[in-house]
């Protein structure tokens, strides 16, 4: 990764602390205001985004550090280990919110959020902030295809869910006095949490398990194998992922009677192309002469 490129996705999370940061602190006054239910699942998300922001600016510092001599494939599982914390902290927080919501929604006497109008103000300044930090993420993640600044930038879109609908939630109260549309929007927002720590920490999860890249990752990985010039066949594809790298692993089947330079020239060609197509890719290649038996042992190589 370039120096250019760490700049711009260190640049993106600490302007995801600042905003994050920013937005708590306006969220506890426009609670402390409102009393309003569907604020306090907007703040507990904002929280929630601070801290995933804190760490996520924790692992591109962590997982831009260069493989050493304890951590020879580098340290992008980082970046698993910090969404699989944050997802079973999200889904247990999601919980909490859809209780206390349910348990408003219903109570035979529903309050109404108070002073409205402010809770809304701050609201429309979260949606700017957030509208903001989405555009400069989706920026620089087209630059430099960090994983970690792309999962941000998606959470920070969903984000934008729940606010409007505090947004509504506050209106309805103020407009119509209607209490119940606030617990609605709370348990709705809830929701959404629960759904995205749940693909986040099964996500995070598959990757610490060393679950093999997805299906259409393979494929084009198999394509640009199989259509590479000089390599006979190959066998053995084997992927895992860990954070944003895909360690890739694979025997070519080669003429074995070029030289081994020429066979050397081959393999390294190969693995550009699987880069240039695959920036994340950390890519190992085995050569093996074509024809030559498989030997007895290695009962789970299966040709291509």
């Amino acid at each position: 990764m370039t120096t250019t490129n760490t700049k711009l996705n260190f640049s993106a999370g600490l302007l995801s602390v600042a905003v994050a940061a920013t937005l708590v602190l306006l969220k506890l006054w426009a609670l402390k205001e409102t009393g309003s239910l569907s604020v306090a699942a907007t703040l507990m998300d904002s929280a929630l985004d601070l801290m995933m922001s804190l760490s996520g600016l924790a692992a591109i510092a962590y997982a831009a550090k260069p493989a050493d001599d304890d951590h020879a494939f580098g340290h992008t599982s980082a970046e698993d280990l910090a969404a699989l914390a944050q997802s079973i902290f999200i889904l247990g927080s999601a919980i909490v919110i859809a209780y206390l919501a349910a348990q408003r929604l219903f109570a035979g006497d529903v309050p109404l959020p108070q002073q409205e109008e402010k809770g809304i103000a701050v609201i429309v300044i979260s949606i700017i902030l957030t509208g903001a930090l989405v555009l400069w993420q989706r920026s620089v993640a087209k630059r430099t295809k960090n994983k970690v600044v792309e999962a941000d930038c998606l959470h920070y879109i969903g984000d934008l869910v729940p606010n409007v609908g505090a947004i509504l939630a506050l209106i309805a109260s103020r407009t119509l006095g209607i209490g119940q549309v606030d617990s609605v929007v709370a348990i709705a927002a809830a929701l959404i949490l629960a759904i995205g720590a749940i693909r986040i920490g099964r996500s995070a999860w598959d990757a610490l398990m060393d679950r093999a890249a997805d299906d259409e990752t393979i494929a084009s990985i198999s394509e640009i194998v199989g259509d590479f010039d000089g390599v006979h066949g190959f066998h053995d594809l084997k992927t895992r992922k860990a954070g944003s790298r895909v360690f890739v692993n694979l025997h070519i089947e080669l003429d074995g009677d070029q030289s081994l330079f020429d066979a050397h020239e081959i393999g390294a060609a190969l693995r550009r192309a699987i880069v240039r197509e695959h920036p994340n890719a950390d890519v190992l290649i085995h050569k093996d002469p074509r024809g030559a038996p498989p030997h007895p042992e290695d009962e789970r190589v299966k040709p291509h």
